[in-house]
């Protein structure tokens, strides 16, 4: 089971992180048209499509925040990187891109 966190209390890690000039490893996996309708600042692209051709371009230490529109195609990232490869620092934005927007936060697009 992989963890989850929802957009409010992402928000000031997100916030915090970027004070500080380090920001936190988020990675929405979106398609890239749904990437470049709006997007958390910071966020990279890596779509579902591609995950396994890109396995090493996501940390396997620290948090890493994985990202979509609504939570579930991060939901199934996470636990498909968790069981196929192992990754235990994975957490699951619930309600995704869509929970972000909705509460104000910033988007770049």
């Amino acid at each position: 089971m992989v963890d989850s966190i929802d957009v409010n209390k992402l928000y000031p890690l997100w916030q915090a992180s970027r004070e500080k000039g380090k920001a936190i490893e988020l990675i929405d996996v979106r398609s890239p048209e749904e990437y470049s309708s709006g997007h958390i600042p910071g966020a990279r692209l890596i779509a579902l499509h591609t995950l396994m051709a890109r396995v090493d371009e996501i940390p396997d230490s620290g948090q890493v925040f994985l990202v979509c529109r609504s939570g579930a195609r991060s939901a199934q990232a996470a636990d498909y990187l968790a069981r196929q490869c192992g990754r235990r620092n994975l957490i699951n934005v619930a309600g995704g891109t869509m929970a972000w927007i909705a509460a104000g936060y910033p988007v770049e697009r």
